[in-house]
């Protein structure tokens, strides 16, 4: 929980001026002496005078309404899980050559490419889906659409290309969905989302582009475009480049945490995929996780409510014990 004015905290020193007025008061009224000839009256009436308690409910009840009153001015606020309705989302696919690893079998791309037509058949009919492929160049193979037989046949058609230019297949990713959303009278407005998302699948580095991964995370921002990325593979994978007496084994370890800062810089998520098993179940969990995002959420009707609850409990149990209020 956060509050957006802390300082009203203060107000909360009420709640022990309230103990110590009620002990005041009490003193005060014991000040006033009756005079008893019977003992047997005096007992009697000083065994019905025993404090009990409950009998200090009232008293207690009226500061916890206090003190929720208190923090009602401090402006409570939770972070909830807010949610829209993403319309769009484009594929953007490393098709580099550290894609060919094994480490994921048959191969990362080949793996991401299985999960991903999974992922794209279990999306809403009419969500749109876009493919981009990033590896030297930035290539649109679909526009986004509803047609998912194109899609699928897009990702068929994937195949292993030079170098990672990943700055720049997210920056062709966001000017895809802007323009696409723009043809449909779709624009950003300051602090929302555009209906849409990138669901990033990468080993993560960059070799190749003028365009670094930190400057398009913050065009995404920018743009109001979530990425949602995956990052994949082990860190002892390797390729084989060459072959016969001038093969060279070429290390080619994922490098989650660029993929992790594209997703936390434009208010996405991250996942890392190992192997088969948690691959699928990142993509799974990509279902669930497209279009929603924390927001602070403000409670301060609630603690409201809950202060004039309080307040009509304590005055309504004094009247009832028929005792006076502090």
């Amino acid at each position: 929980m956060k509050f957006g004015a802390p300082e009203a905290l203060l107000a909360l020193l009420v709640v022990p001026l309230l103990f110590v007025y009620a002990l005041v008061v009490r003193r005060w009224r014991s000040r006033f002496t009756i005079a008893f000839t019977n003992l047997g009256v005096l007992a009697a009436v000083t065994s019905r005078r025993r404090t009990h308690w409950w009998w200090r409910l009232p008293l207690i009840l009226l500061a916890l309404a206090l003190a929720t009153a208190a923090a009602a001015l401090a402006e409570p606020r939770v972070q909830l899980t807010g949610s829209d309705r993403t319309a769009m989302i484009v594929l953007l696919v490393d098709v580099s050559q550290s894609m060919e690893a094994v480490d994921i079998p048959p191969s990362r791309l080949d793996a991401a490419v299985i999960a991903m037509r999974e992922f794209v058949g279990e999306l809403p009919a009419n969500d749109k889906v876009g493919l981009v492929t990033l590896s030297d160049k930035v290539e649109v193979i679909d526009q986004p659409t509803t047609n998912r037989d194109a899609i699928n046949a897009g990702l068929s058609s994937l195949g292993i290309q030079g170098g990672t230019a990943l700055g720049a297949g997210v920056e062709g990713a966001v000017k895809l969905i802007v323009t696409s959303l723009a043809a449909e009278h779709i624009y950003h407005t300051p602090g929302h989302y555009l209906p849409a998302a990138i669901v990033l699948e990468s080993d993560g580095g960059q070799d190749r582009g003028s365009i670094s991964p930190f400057v398009a995370g913050e065009l995404a921002k920018t743009a109001g475009v979530r990425i949602y990325g995956v990052a994949l593979g082990r860190p002892d994978a390797y390729i084989i480049n060459g072959s016969g007496y001038y093969a060279m084994k070429i290390s080619v370890p994922p490098d989650p945490g660029i993929v992790a800062y594209l997703a936390r810089e434009s208010g996405g998520q991250a996942f890392s995929a190992t192997n088969v098993t948690s691959l699928d179940s990142t993509y799974r969990k990509l279902g669930l996780s497209i279009g929603r995002y924390p927001q602070l959420t403000g409670i301060s009707s609630w603690f409201d409510v809950a202060a004039a609850l309080l307040l009509i409990a304590g005055v309504s149990m004094a009247r009832v014990r028929g005792g006076a209020l502090p």
